[in-house]
């Protein structure tokens, strides 16, 4: 696989635009953590534990939920980071037009059927989540609400499988815990 080399300052770009985008977001954890910590953790979970170097996929990381959570538009991205990164952003979308359940069935539908580079920012996004959800329970959830989160994710990671296996192991490990293994 050609990986394509990415000036520093793009990068950085990226990165402010991210930062940007979710500057008035938080998590819904009881710290209400900044919200761009998430995507931070996801590029970095997939440059460091992934061991990914394709700086677009990093790039698409830091971007995922851009679209999805704020007013930002695919063309937007294109054109400040190229189709590539795009394209891996816009499989990685949920359409927030749709019912939350319908937006579920078909995170675990279409994880069967993504590209590489986006299977790679799925697993470090649902990587992330539930390394948080182990350790917190985020504002207005039930116990209950929490545990079908982990059964779901691991409906769309099921779905993943061989993409990266040292992020699958990791996630594993969870699902192990969790007693879903």
């Amino acid at each position: 696989m050609e990986v394509q080399l990415i000036s520093i300052s793009l990068f950085m770009k990226c990165v402010q635009f991210a930062a940007h985008k979710h500057r008035d977001q938080r998590r819904k954890d009881p710290f209400e953590t900044p919200y761009i910590n998430h995507p931070v953790n996801v590029a970095t979970i997939l440059a460091s534990e992934g061991n990914v170097k394709d700086e677009e996929i990093i790039m698409a990381a830091l971007l995922h939920d851009t679209v999805e959570d704020t007013a930002t538009t695919f063309e937007e991205i294109e054109e400040l980071f190229g189709p590539v990164v795009c394209g891996i952003v816009r499989e990685v979308t949920d359409d927030k037009t749709l019912e939350k359940q319908e937006r579920k069935r078909l995170q675990i539908v279409h994880a069967a059927t993504a590209s590489h580079k986006a299977k790679l920012v799925k697993l470090a996004d649902k990587l992330d989540n539930l390394r948080d959800l182990l350790v917190n329970t985020p504002k207005g959830w039930t116990l209950e609400r929490k545990e079908e989160y982990f059964v779901w994710a691991k409906e769309v990671v099921d779905n993943l499988r061989g993409t990266n296996a040292v992020l699958e192991g990791k996630l594993d490990a969870i699902f192990k815990q969790k007693n879903l293994l």
